[in-house]
């Protein structure tokens, strides 16, 4: 199998990178908060309206462009080279896998044409405060009353949650996992930010009193989370590649033009085989994300295991790219007004995000010796 992009991925990587290289915040500072969106909305508007990535992933029918997880992380590694400060990554990767994956037609119609147009953001509200991501120990439970569902509870780390327009929320219903959509303007809901260590991905905790919610799985739907989450994997290891890429580009370029001594310190054999290593770190990542992104649109254990091996090796890999980086620079790279150390932030924030790579490792041996596990 060939992990080389293919013509239209090539043509889709050059646009985005085009059209991101001077608008996102790893070639200018963040917004000083003059968006309560705490991101650029003209910017949001272009990536939706002129080059149409909001719907990159979405079925036709729903007014997508069709194509699957293979150019979603095409798009996701550009985006993580200059740390593209949107919701994308919440809106399509996140909850539009999940509406897309909810098994509700009527749900789908009702909202996936939004997402693809860029009109509607979204966030999924899976983790909470004692059972991060575990299916399994959700305390947020459903109840049904004569009206319909009504949600209480806590999600935690809920990326963009703050603002976004459509909740998906998974909570304990009497036959399993459910999914539940909630508007953000619900009663009953209250949506916090966060202090967190990336100020370009904000987090968020909801809280739900009583809220109502209209639920878009039947039954158990804990499966059909799981294969999200393969999805996730998949997409956030491809956005990580696309930061570590980063790092190595500007630690090369640091090399090459600092002078010590009279002559560049990347002739020094330190720092060349700090820059060959990355190089190593970032082509295996590489190869990683991709060959995942190649194989989560069919779920199964192939899929899982490709997602998870992923998310391990990238997570780590963009981590140590990003500390090299600092380290290459020097005293520079310490500093608030250089960008290294937004990367650092963002690597190790998404490290943690949704598992740490040694509970990656672990949902690995659970795969490849009982053949299946959930997130």
């Amino acid at each position: 199998m060939s992990l080389s992009l293919d013509e239209g991925q090539e043509e889709l990587r050059l646009l985005v990178r085009g059209f991101l290289y001077d608008k996102a915040v790893g070639r200018r500072p963040p917004p000083s908060g003059t968006h309560p969106e705490n991101y650029d909305p003209a910017l949001w508007r272009q990536l939706s309206g002129e080059l149409g990535l909001t719907g990159l992933a979405v079925p036709e029918r729903y007014g997508g462009a069709g194509l699957g997880p293979a150019e979603l992380g095409v798009v996701l590694e550009e985006m993580g080279r200059t740390l593209c400060q949107s919701p994308f990554f919440a809106t399509v990767a996140l909850a539009g896998q999940a509406l897309a994956r909810c098994g509700d037609e009527t749900a789908r119609e009702r909202w996936l044409p939004g997402i693809a147009s860029g009109a509607l953001t979204a966030a999924l509200a899976t983790g909470e405060p004692s059972a991060p991501w575990d299916g399994d120990a959700l305390a947020t439970v459903a109840e049904h009353q004569r009206d319909g569902w009504v949600l209480s509870g806590t999600k935690t780390y809920v990326v963009d949650g703050h603002t976004a327009d459509l909740l998906l929320v998974t909570a304990r219903c009497p036959d399993g996992l459910g999914v539940f959509a909630v508007p953000a303007d619900a009663p009953g809901l209250t949506r916090t930010v966060l202090d967190s260590l990336d100020p370009t991905r904000p987090l968020a905790r909801i809280r739900l009193g009583a809220t109502p919610a209209t639920r878009i799985s039947d039954g158990d739907a804990c499966d059909r989370i799981a294969a999200v989450y393969d999805l996730v994997r998949a997409a956030l290891a491809a956005e990580q590649v696309g930061g570590a890429a980063a790092c190595l580009d500007m630690a090369v370029d640091h090399a090459t033009t600092r002078e010590q001594f009279g002559r560049p310190i990347g002739s020094f054999q330190a720092i060349k085989h700090k820059c060959a290593q990355l190089l190593v770190e970032v082509e295996c990542a590489r190869s990683a994300a991709r060959f995942a992104g190649s194989v989560v649109g069919t779920p199964g254990t192939e899929a899982a295991i490709a997602a998870t091996v992923a998310r391990a090796y990238c997570s780590e890999a963009f981590t140590h790219a990003a500390k090299e980086n600092i380290q290459i620079h020097g005293g520079i790279g310490f500093t608030w007004e250089h960008r290294a150390h937004l990367y650092l932030r963002r690597a190790k924030s998404s490290e943690l995000l949704f598992g740490t790579p040694r509970e990656e490792r672990a949902r690995l041996t659970r795969l490849t010796t009982a053949g299946g596990a959930r997130p």
